[in-house]
This record gives structure tokens, C-alpha cells and sequence, in this order.
């Protein structure tokens, strides 16, 4: 099994953001910042990456810095804390200024890619770019953002190679879509979408076979993929495609600013 700083990398690189910073905390260890105008958490959140274990708290301004350089761009200080206990430094520190926790998210993963796989029952297209109706369904379910949003999206999707999958209906109309990030030897299972007058009939099941057997067919070690913790449907599908539980992460957000009153 990996490690967990391993992982952690495999994710960054599968899902870029547009601009990163290090921030070095000395004898708590590194930051990455990470900023995409605001689209997607993950990609626009601070990665604790290589947290020193038993550092002595985190220093105050590295949480003022990473605010102001976050405010600089407009957005809210977020940060990407995963359950481990080289995050309770971290956690303290946001407990202490009331971050709020949101999106918990649970890491599953499955460890040996050569594990036998059904073959679709319908035909699924596989493609090296996100073609135009693949955006669509996508875009439909998780998109949050008009056209300058999906724009951005589109550009972390395609930052790293990858294989999109998409299953048409028997009318021929696009009704599910999934990517296979392709990173250092592993696999990344992403944008899982299944338009809604498509569900419960099998398409998202087809795609995620699709790309299970694609990353076998290029000898890959292994998949990990990311589901919220409230999307029980979803990991039922994959613990019968044979994933298993691997850790969590929340994002911790700082509370709103409120403007003074103007009575």
C-alpha cells in the first residue's frame, strides 16, 4: 500500500491548480498554495504538505500570510487537512480561529490494477481530450460557474495526461463520464457523472469499467479515487469494483468577515 505523502501527491498532480506558492514553516514543515479563480475547492485550497511530526504548534503568521495571499486573489483561506495525525498542529490552530469544516471526503483506493474486470456491456468511448459533449455531462452535475468557470476547469482537467470515458444511451445521447488521471504510474478516478435522466441504469457502472480495464491495459499499479462522505450510492458502486477504504480529508474554511453595520 502507499504512503499517505505519496498519495497526497498523486492527488496534486491530478488535479492541478493553475497557480502554486510553497510557504516554508521552518521546523513545522511546507505549504503549497494553490489558487484556480476559484473553481473547484481542491484546487483552489492550501496543501499541507510534509507537516513536521511533533512540531511545536504552527506559527502564527504562516496563517496570516497564507490569508493575505489567498485575499490577494479574492478568495477565501481554505485548506485541505486530511485525517492523520500529522494534521492535529494544524487542527489546533483552526479549531482555536473557528475554521469551519465542509466536504468530507473519503479516499478509497485499490491496490492492484491487473484484479480481473467484467467487460462493458455497452460501448464506452475512451478519448485522450474531454471532447465538447463529455464537458456537457460533466459540467451538468458538478459544475458550479458559466462558461469562463468551465473554462477553467477544462484547463486543470487536461494539465495532466489523462483518458476520458463516456457511454451513450440507446438513443445515442451522452449519459455518463468519468477521467482516468494518469500519474506516476498510478491512476486517478475523477468526474464521475451520470446525467440525472440517466441514473440507476447502469451507465455510471459501465464507465467506471471502462476505465478500470484501461488502466490495466497500460499496467498501472493501482487507482485511488475521491467520494464525499454523504454519497453512499457511489461507494457502494466502487467497494463492488473493489476499492477500499484508505483515509479522509475535510476542508477547513475561515470564517466570514462580516462589514460593520451601517446603523
Amino acid at each position: 500500500m502507499m504512503e499517505q505523502a505519496f498519495l497526497e501527491s498523486l492527488m496534486d498532480k491530478a488535479w492541478p491548480a493553475l497557480e502554486h506558492q510553497d510557504l516554508d514553516l521552518g521546523n513545522a514543515g511546507e505549504w503549497v498554495l494553490r489558487a484556480s479563480d476559484g473553481v473547484t475547492q481542491r484546487a483552489n485550497s492550501v496543501w499541507p504538505r510534509n507537516p513536521a511530526p511533533g512540531a511545536n504548534g504552527i506559527p502564527a503568521r504562516s496563517v496570516l500570510a497564507a490569508a493575505d495571499w489567498y485575499r490577494r486573489r479574492r478568495l477565501p483561506l481554505i485548506f485541505q487537512v486530511f485525517d492523520d495525525p500529522r494534521s492535529a498542529a494544524l487542527n489546533a490552530v483552526l479549531d482555536e480561529q473557528r475554521f469551519t469544516r465542509q466536504s468530507a471526503t473519503k479516499i478509497m483506493v485499490r491496490g492492484d490494477a491487473a484484479l480481473p474486470v467484467r467487460t462493458p456491456g455497452r460501448n464506452v468511448e475512451i478519448t485522450d481530450e474531454p471532447s465538447d459533449e463529455w464537458l456537457s455531462v460533466w459540467w451538468s452535475v458538478d459544475g458550479r460557474g458559466g462558461d469562463v468557470e468551465l473554462s477553467v476547469a477544462h484547463k486543470i482537467l487536461t494539465a495532466c495526461p489523462s483518458l476520458y470515458a463516456m457511454v451513450r444511451d440507446d438513443d445515442d445521447v451522452p449519459a455518463a463520464v468519468g477521467r482516468l488521471a494518469l500519474v506516476d504510474g498510478w491512476g486517478g478516478i475523477y468526474s464521475m457523472a451520470t446525467s440525472v435522466g440517466h441514473r440507476r441504469r447502469g451507465y455510471g457502472t459501465e464507465t467506471l469499467t471502462a476505465l478500470l480495464n484501461a488502466g490495466a491495459q497500460r499496467k498501472l499499479q493501482g487507482f485511488w479515487l475521491l467520494v464525499t462522505e454523504a454519497n453512499r450510492g457511489a461507494q457502494l458502486l466502487y467497494s463492488q469494483a473493489g476499492f477500499t477504504d484508505y483515509g479522509n480529508y475535510v476542508y477547513r474554511q475561515a470564517p466570514l468577515r462580516r462589514a460593520p453595520s451601517g446603523c
